[in-house]
């Protein structure tokens, strides 16, 4: 019943969880949740909210299970900002997220002695981490519960979702936070923290993040435009393919041929890779040791690539590098074979590199591409200052708006341009003429003031100020190394001044 919220289905399904059960999870999210992240309600209704997305999607959920996550953080010791609890926040060790453990966490003193911590992050990253679930008392997790769990946020994902798994773990006394596990590492190889480790298992959540309804018409202006659109995401290779595939960005024929689900496993190859995939295959080891990027094999990528899930932020940074080095477009031979064998057109000069970001680690990539976007509400104070521009609604479209915006002042240049040279030419071989025809030139000093001063400054303006239309976004992109002033304008510089000339020279002679 979509009238219904979901936790007003929990409460009156009849396989609901206990009490006990609910309590532990939503003080779970509102401990486990940033400051900086707010929710405010009128009744049942969300009326406005801060902070990441993600998490405010989570503290909605917990206020629709009837409890306010900000008075179990105000309760709670080591966790609290306010009141006399304030003076034990030091107890709590809050270990924030990060890319390479895909996870954040949140320690908390028990009454009893001891921690406990919980965390939340990306399903498939925390499941596996978890050897115990929560089923009324805690019970072993074994490899049917792990599959079946792993079967429903299997499902959530091809719907598009973004999957979480919440857990815990209880801490002895003295635990040491930086201790490392010898066994478990994190998604970039390094050692996992061990408070990490050997989790309970408590929920998986299924997070949709719907569409703006004018994100499809804005990437698809943008084919339109020759702006060619890829989805960098570290969500699951699954929820990646049915966002890009609603947003149009993946179409039918990057599918297999035969293939009716729409699935990461249905696509042609290296339409999508996940990040630990993309680095394998676009850095080589050199002699001692060291990663060394190869701009052969990823000019072998790139041109099919649409979707890079499961990313980190360096990897935003290797496909900005990659691209703004890449000389593919001078090898003729390759971009004629990937035109008539996939449809793909390669711009013919080095590729203009724009790319958005939110967080402070996607500053580097933000700085090394062409021109960075930065989210105005949901982006870091690091991320703007490294950006170009900032979109002030966190809106794809937005950035449709600044490409015509862009494309404007270019056509409003060569406009200016047409209009003052023409007038130049004529007036400068006007001048000439009458120079060696009577030793004199017919235009007076005053009369050339007037013509540049007045009548072209108020023509300048009036063609320079002219508002964008659509019909800017269906011209093909401008090369690096073309002249501002095409061959067109030449023509038609040349033979407006020789209309201006005949009529002159008439008047002269």
């Amino acid at each position: 019943d979509p009238s219904l919220s979901l936790g007003d289905f929990i409460k009156v399904s009849p396989d609901r969880p206990n009490a006990s059960i609910l309590t532990l999870i939503t003080t779970l999210i509102a401990v486990d949740t940033m400051d900086e992240t707010t929710v405010e309600f009128e009744g049942n209704k969300l009326t406005s909210s801060t902070g990441n997305p993600t998490e405010v999607a989570l503290l909605a959920f917990a206020h629709s299970l009837g409890e306010d996550c900000q008075d179990l953080r105000d309760s709670t010791r080591g966790r609290s900002l306010k009141g006399t609890l304030a003076e034990f926040l030091v107890e709590g060790k809050q270990i924030e997220f990060s890319s390479a453990r895909k996870m954040m966490s949140w320690a908390i003193p028990k009454v009893e002695g001891g921690y406990r911590i919980y965390c939340k992050g990306a399903s498939e990253v925390v499941l596996a981490r978890c050897t115990h679930q929560l089923t009324g008392s805690t019970a072993e997790l074994d490899d049917e519960a792990r599959q079946r769990i792993l079967g429903v946020g299997e499902a959530y994902n091809r719907r598009g979702m973004r999957t979480l798994v919440l857990a815990y773990r209880d801490l002895p006394e003295g635990v040491d936070f930086d201790a490392k596990s010898a066994n478990i590492l994190n998604a970039d190889g390094t050692e996992a923290l061990e408070v990490e480790t050997n989790l309970t298992f408590a929920g998986l959540v299924g997070i949709e993040d719907p569409l703006r309804p004018e994100v499809q018409g804005a990437i698809k202006q943008c084919y339109e435009a020759g702006i060619d659109v890829r989805l960098v995401t570290g969500d699951s290779p699954n929820t990646a393919v049915s966002i890009a595939y609603q947003a149009g960005i993946l179409k039918d024929f990057h599918f297999l041929d035969g293939s009716d689900e729409k699935i990461a496993a249905n696509l042609k190859p290296n339409v999508l890779m996940e990040g630990k995939v993309f680095r394998r295959k676009v850095y080589k080891i050199d002699d001692d040791g060291e990663k060394e990027f190869d701009q052969t094999a990823f000019d072998k990528i790139w041109p099919h690539l649409r979707v890079l899930a499961r990313s980190s932020p360096d990897d935003k940074l290797t496909l900005a590098h990659g691209l703004n080095q890449s000389t593919l477009y001078t090898d003729k031979n390759a971009c004629q074979k990937l035109k008539a064998e996939d449809q793909i057109t390669v711009f013919p000069d080095r590729q203009v590199v724009a790319m958005t970001g939110d967080g402070t680690n996607d500053a580097p990539a933000l700085k090394r591409a062409d021109i960075g976007f930065a989210m105005g509400i949901a982006g870091t104070q690091i991320a703007k200052d490294a950006a170009d521009i900032i979109l002030l609604d966190d809106n794809f479209a937005s950035i449709v708006t600044a490409a015509k915006w862009g494309r404007n002042v270019y056509a409003s240049i060569q406009k200016f341009l047409q209009f003052q040279l023409t007038v130049n030419i004529a007036a400068v071989i006007t001048a000439l003429v009458g120079s060696f025809a009577f030793a004199k030139s017919p235009l007076a000093a005053i009369q050339m003031l007037w013509v540049n001063l007045i009548m072209d400054s108020l023509a300048s303006l009036a063609l320079a100020s002219e508002p964008p239309t659509d019909e800017l976004l269906r011209r093909n992109p401008v090369n690096r190394s073309k002249s501002i002033v095409t061959v067109r304008m030449w023509a038609n510089m040349l033979g407006q001044a020789a209309y201006q000339l005949t009529i002159i020279m008439f008047l002269l002679f």
